[in-house]
C-alpha cells in the first residue's frame, strides 16, 4: 500500500483508503500523549513522524531542560518557531510539538496555513498522573509542581481550544484507541484526509 494510505476501519468501506493531504500537528499539554499518539498515527498513515522537541535537542546537542537552563525560555521559543516552520515545509506527515508551541501566534498561523492542529485534550488529573514522576519537564521544576501544572493548564486551555480539531483524551484508552479517535476526527476534514477508491 502506498505511503499516506490506510484502509478504512469500517468493514462496509473495506475498499476505501485515505491519503494525507496536510501535515497533522499534535498540540496540547505536556503529558497529553502527543508523541505516543503522533507516532502511532504516523505509522497507521504510513507517513513520517517528526517531533519538534527532538529536532531542537538534536540540533543543539542538548536536552530541552539544558537549553532552558542555559539560554532561557525566550531563546528556546524562538528556536522552536524556526524548527516548526521548517518541519511544516518538509512534506506531509505527523508533527508532535512541545506543550508551549501552540501558544505562539506565529506558530498557530503557520500550522493553520500548512497543516491541521489536533488538540489532545487531557484533563488536569490525567496530566498530573503522567508527568508527576518525570524530571524532564523544565516548567515543573518548582517547589509546588502540581500548582504550577494547574496554572499552566488554566492559562493554555483557552488557546488550545483554537485548534482545528479537538480529541478528548480518555484515561481508559490505549494509544491505539486514541489513534482511532484522532483518525475519526481527521475524517471530518476531507481537505486533510482524502478518500481514495
Amino acid at each position: 500500500m502506498p505511503p499516506g494510505f490506510f484502509p478504512a476501519e469500517d468493514e462496509t468501506e473495506a475498499e476505501t483508503c485515505v491519503r494525507l493531504k496536510k501535515t497533522v500537528v499534535m498540540v496540547g499539554m505536556m503529558g497529553a500523549g502527543k508523541t505516543a499518539v503522533g507516532r502511532s498515527l504516523a505509522a497507521r498513515l504510513g507517513v513520517p513522524f517528526l517531533d519538534s522537541d527532538a529536532e531542537i535537542e538534536s540540533a543543539a546537542n542538548m536536552t530541552i531542560a539544558e537549553i532552558f537552563a542555559r539560554d532561557g525560555e525566550a531563546f528556546f521559543r524562538r528556536k522552536e518557531s524556526q524548527v516548526i516552520a521548517r518541519l511544516l515545509d518538509a512534506g506531509h506527515g505527523v508533527l508532535s510539538t512541545g506543550g508551549g508551541a501552540y501558544l505562539c501566534r506565529e506558530n498557530r498561523r503557520a500550522i493553520t496555513e500548512k497543516g491541521v492542529a489536533v488538540w489532545l485534550d487531557a484533563d488536569l488529573d490525567l496530566l498530573w498522573q503522567r508527568v508527576r514522576h518525570k524530571g524532564t519537564r523544565p516548567l515543573l521544576q518548582t517547589r509546588a509542581p502540581y500548582a504550577t501544572l494547574k496554572a499552566i493548564y488554566e492559562e493554555r486551555v483557552p488557546i488550545y481550544a483554537l485548534a482545528d480539531l479537538r480529541v478528548q483524551a480518555d484515561p481508559a484508552f490505549s494509544i491505539e484507541r486514541m489513534t482511532d479517535a484522532v483518525i475519526a476526527a481527521l475524517r471530518t476534514r476531507p481537505d486533510v484526509l482524502e478518500a481514495v477508491q
